[in-house]
């Protein structure tokens, strides 16, 4: 049974009735349905924290999903789930890709900035100020990106960028 027929959450359960309506109501081939079940179902076992079962999905939806800008949330969310598991190389992957497809997606820009924010301090930690430098200038790009999409959205990557001088070459 698929895990979008046994969701006991309310809001999973509204959303899954909502989309087989749709699904049925709007005119989509029979790949193009399977590729949003898998996906769906890859959604549903993400958020209740089961990242393998997730991932099959996801990918089972790759193989079907031809729509760049469908395929750009797989990847996004195959990025959330190696983000989440510590993989930052493969999450960084991930949403170039989803960007590559997709480049109006701040969320993946911001997920990148986090994460190379995030090596940078590992890399302070190491006694590798330079290295760190590096890593907060590409967090910095990143950062520019989303808020450049979504200008009211990210305040905290804004302030960061204004307290280390880093807005100045921006503006």
């Amino acid at each position: 049974m698929p895990r979008s027929q046994r969701n006991d959450n309310f809001i999973d359960k509204t959303f899954t009735i909502v989309a087989d309506i749709l699904l049925r109501v709007i005119p989509t081939t029979q790949r193009e349905k399977e590729a949003f079940t898998y996906y769906r179902d890859g959604m549903s076992a993400q958020s209740e924290g089961e990242y393998a079962e997730a991932l099959q999905n996801y990918y089972k939806a790759m193989r079907l999903e031809i729509d760049p800008y469908d395929r750009s949330y797989i990847l996004y969310n195959i990025g959330l789930i190696h983000t989440s598991n510590g993989e930052h190389a493969k999450a960084l992957e991930y949403y170039s890709q989803a960007l590559e497809r997709n480049p109006s997606l701040p969320q993946a820009f911001n997920n990148m900035a986090v994460i190379c924010h995030y090596r940078g301090e590992q890399a302070i930690q190491q006694g590798d100020p330079e290295t760190s430098e590096a890593w907060f200038d590409q967090a910095a790009e990143y950062w520019k990106q989303a808020i450049a999409l979504a200008p009211s959205n990210y305040i905290e990557a804004q302030n960061w960028l204004k307290i280390t001088g880093r807005l100045k070459e921006w503006v």
